[in-house]
């Protein structure tokens, strides 16, 4: 489900104008969370990592309304939950894109989350949806980055917030790990992803 926003009397109207006049509307933030505790209770729970905070990101985005605005058509609209887009790896070193419904409860969402990683690594080319309420998360473990870019076709008013992650290191002893959190400024401003990025952290460490 998804509501129409009035832009007239909506409170972000200047500043959704103003950011979605650009070419570039985008904005992003690189940090390091603490994935200590998040590691071992996915290994005690005999559950993929990557499951593991999926499922955080998709919980925080849905708790934070910036993150559910859409650009549909030159309209937008707040969804009442929204999905992850996400990159699935495969033997022969391509990746497709998936298609993961978010589920407030962590087993029924991994049992629907890994059907859908079987079926994408079943196929093959990128299989593109014509879908608007997801998050598009990409995995890229081999490399601890302290900055990230996305490929972006600016004929395209794009308005979905890109997640991505890095490689795990042990400084110090703890588990840390590099996500990029990029998102359309119209909808989501620096408070938001600091809002964001403490949340992810808080169920991170569940």
């Amino acid at each position: 489900m998804k509501t129409k926003i009035d832009l007239d009397t909506w409170y972000r109207k200047s500043h959704f104008e103003f950011f979605n006049s650009f070419e570039e509307p985008f904005f992003g933030l690189n940090v390091n969370v603490d994935v200590t505790i998040a590691y071992r209770k996915a290994k005690e729970q005999g559950v993929s990592f990557f499951l593991y905070y999926l499922h955080c990101i998709l919980k925080a985005a849905n708790d934070i309304e910036g993150f559910r605005y859409r650009i549909e058509d030159g309209e937008v609209f707040l969804y009442d939950e929204v999905h992850a887009s996400t990159t699935i790896s495969r033997p022969d070193t391509t990746f497709g894109f998936s298609y993961i419904d978010y589920k407030p409860e962590f087993l029924e969402f991994v049992t629907g989350a890994q059907q859908e990683i079987k079926r994408v690594q079943a196929t093959t080319g990128l299989e593109l949806r014509p879908v608007f309420n997801v998050l598009h998360v990409s995995a890229i473990p081999w490399v601890n980055f302290t900055g990230l870019t996305h490929a972006r076709n600016f004929t395209f008013k794009d308005s979905m917030p890109k997640i991505s992650l890095g490689k795990i290191t042990e400084p110090d002893g703890k588990l840390m790990m590099p996500v990029s959190v990029t998102v359309h400024h119209g909808f989501i401003d620096g408070r938001q992803v600091g809002e964001y990025i403490d949340l992810f952290q808080q169920l991170l460490n569940g």
